[in-house]
């Protein structure tokens, strides 16, 4: 059982850009609670943190790491996650197992492209926000000015609660505003005071009776004021900013202290709502995040409430096996209780609670409000999924993550690997919800796409690795293009063969003609007097049919096309099923061939979202690939354009626009509609296309 109650615990998940320190960080908070008896460090691969394999190699934190720590009677529960947006589902997944986003900011770089996008994803799901200004003793550290660049982009609320001693190579550490020791320097103490009456004011203007013995001249203790600034943090009211180097443990024992005395507990922090299904549903599927809220009701962080959790995160752990994390809002689960997952509509057993301390499982006998715990070996358990007590079910809004835009086709590298692909992307998938992997139905190609080149390269390098060990090839997806025509046109065809016994014969006159875009196929008969016999046709159509599938110029699936069969002979003897198939298929090509054939090409709607100073260079860069502006809109000090674009133009558009904004800019596109292909750019697809048809009968030869 848990030693701790429920308003000691401190649930925060620690966010920022890539090569804030985040990790280094939380290696000190670890050691100085005496967490980890060792001191971890991310560039020797030492950390407790970035425990994977390919986290060491590349020396970047690629998955969110589970820690926690006892300091002052208080026990932290923290997450350490990736700073590149490439892993953002990471932080989607933490931020919804905790109360408080702790953003670190280099003092170095200041404000970064992350930074900003982690402080929207911090605030669209209602948590707590502190801020810790890292890297002070960098030789071009700014204290001063990147923190007025804070507030003046995240808002006043953003306060500091210690003050730095020095900067850059000078910093020495800092002094606490509410508590300043009596030593402090006559150089510091003005500032000291002024940060203190700034942090006064922003409590007690969140807290009525605070306010009201404030204005009554009252004067209010440093204790009240740090007990009411959970309350003020969980309003969004207080922002605190700490500031320290991690790297020589200056200002990481105030960090600690502001976290156990600042951040709110579960029971004063974020509660989480969910919709009650009724009763007599047999299952409740995760529900999206657009219910409405009156339909939602609150599951209180208490232990008296009816149980209540929702998965964050699922990995396969090669010797465990699969891994489902979830953090708990209401009741308390014990491993006799057993699961009910709601959206399965069914209760699991349970054999087996676990703690996470990075890597390694501490087995545990419950688990109440505001613990995230671990159970090992269901397989039916998906992040966003809920489990709760099956006699006073609760479905939680299913998590929003980002869109995945990066594609690629996937080819086994072996026969061996091509057994075990299909298991191992689909656990994937499973475990990672901005990873998607499916066929491509016009091409047939497998196609798995992801946030970036760097996430689809992380997932096949720890494909190669076990459980899994599964090469794949990866290439370029074929564009998805269609043939049609646009004139009418005649073909025909007769079919004779003899060679020896019974003969082949079949004769087929057929007309084409345009449909419209969508329409794809009709096939009429028009056969009068019985030139081909009534049970020749259904052969006829078949023939035809199994042309569309492969095109006639180039390859593709042909559409929105009428075909007409008027005319043709039969012999009594030699004509057959397979004599008018081949003659209505060679008559098709025939009449295809001379009624301008066209590609069409498939046209997705495009939404980006940039920075303003970046306006022309994405407009340009859009005429260049043939993409043509909808509209423009603003959010905030974003610009957001919407266009139309040919999708082989914007293929792979994720690395020219992080090249473009320097990596501040984001898009989504969705299929639209299909366009002919400009004519010059369609001799050049057909005639790639004849010359790979070419060199695979060459091959074949």
């Amino acid at each position: 059982m848990a030693d701790y109650k429920i308003a000691d615990l401190r649930n925060f998940a620690i966010a920022g850009h890539g090569g804030t320190g985040k990790t280094t960080l939380v290696e000190q908070i670890l050691f100085k609670t005496k967490a980890m008896s060792r001191l971890g460090k991310p560039r020797e691969g030492t950390s407790n943190s970035d425990y994977d394999d390919e986290e060491k190699q590349r020396q970047i934190s690629i998955y969110s790491a589970f820690l926690h720590a006892r300091h002052k009677g208080k026990e932290l529960q923290l997450i350490d996650t990736p700073g590149y947006d490439d892993f953002v589902g990471e932080v989607v997944e933490a931020f919804a197992a905790v109360e408080t986003a702790f953003i670190a900011v280099s003092a170095e770089a200041g404000i970064q492209v992350n930074t900003r996008r982690l402080w929207k994803r911090a605030t669209e799901a209602g948590l707590a926000r502190a801020l810790v200004l890292t890297k002070m003793d960098a030789e071009m550290a700014k204290y001063d000015e990147v923190l007025a660049a804070l507030q003046a982009s995240f808002g006043s609320a953003c306060l500091p609660v210690v003050i730095p001693i020095g900067s850059g190579p000078t910093f020495a550490g800092v002094v606490p505003v509410l508590n300043p020791p009596p030593d402090v320097s006559a150089e510091a103490k003005e500032q000291v005071e002024a940060a203190g009456q700034a942090l006064r004011d922003a409590i007690v203007e969140s807290d009525d009776a605070l306010m009201e013995r404030y204005l009554g001249g009252e004067e209010i203790s440093a204790d009240e004021l740090i007990a009411a600034a959970s309350r003020a943090m969980a309003k969004g009211t207080l922002v605190p900013v700490f500031c320290c180097a991690a790297d020589k443990d200056l200002g990481v024992a105030e960090v600690i202290d502001g976290i156990v005395s600042l951040f709110p507990s579960p029971v004063e922090g974020l509660q989480r709502k969910g919709k009650m299904p009724g009763s007599d549903d047999a299952k409740y599927p995760r529900e999206s995040s657009a219910i409405p809220s009156e339909t939602l009701a609150v599951r209180p962080a208490s232990a008296d409430a009816p149980f209540s959790a929702q998965v964050v995160k699922a990995l396969y752990d090669p010797y465990v096996g699969k891994l489902a994390y979830f953090r708990v809002f209401s009741g308390t689960l014990k491993c006799e209780d057993g699961l009910f997952n709601a959206r399965e509509g069914k209760r699991e057993k349970l054999y087996h609670i676990y703690r996470v301390q990075g890597k390694e499982q501490e087995e545990t006998e419950s688990a109440g409000p505001g613990d995230i715990v671990a159970v090992a070996k269901i397989e039916s358990l998906e992040v966003s999924d809920t489990v709760c007590a099956e006699s006073d079910p609760v479905v939680f809004p299913e998590m929003k993550f980002p869109e995945p835009m990066v594609s690629r086709a996937a080819e086994p590298k072996s026969r061996l690997d091509e057994q075990r692909m299909s298991t191992a992307l689909a656990r994937i998938v499973s475990q990672d919800r901005t990873f998607k992997a499916g066929r491509d139905e016009q091409t047939g190609e497998l196609i798995i796409t992801g946030l970036s080149d760097l996430h689809l390269d992380v997932v096949t390098s720890k494909l190669r690795k076990r459980p899994f060990e599964v090469e794949m090839i990866l290439k370029e997806p074929r564009i998805p293009y269609k043939e049609t025509l646009a004139g009418k046109s005649q073909g025909h065809y007769r079919h004779k063969k003899q060679t020896g016994g019974r003969g082949q014969f079949a004769e087929v006159y057929l007309r084409v003609e345009p449909l419209p875009r969508g329409t794809e196929f009709e096939f009429v008969d028009d056969i009068y007097g019985g030139s081909i016999p009534s049970q020749f046709v259904p052969a006829v159509e078949k023939g035809v049919r199994e042309t569309l599938v492969h095109g006639v110029i180039a390859g593709y699936p042909i559409v929105d096309v009428r075909v007409s069969v008027y005319d043709g002979k039969a012999h009594d003897v030699d004509s057959s099923e397979a004599a008018f198939k081949t003659a209505s298929s060679r008559a098709f090509s025939d009449a295809f061939r001379n009624a301008k054939p066209i590609l069409l090409e498939p046209i997705v709607n495009v939404e980006i979202t940039i920075p303003s100073k970046y306006m022309g260079d994405i407009t340009g860069d859009l005429s260049g690939r043939r993409g043509r502006i909808q509209g423009m809109d603003s959010a905030g000090d974003q610009q957001v354009i919407k266009a139309t674009v040919p999708l082989s133009a914007i293929s792979n558009y994720s690395t020219q626009l992080r090249s473009i904004t320097g990596g501040e800019g984001s898009y989504s596109l969705e299929f639209s509609h299909y366009e002919p292909v400009p004519p010059a750019l369609q001799e050049t697809i057909v005639a790639k296309a004849a010359k790979a048809k070419k060199g695979e009968e060459e091959e074949e030869d």
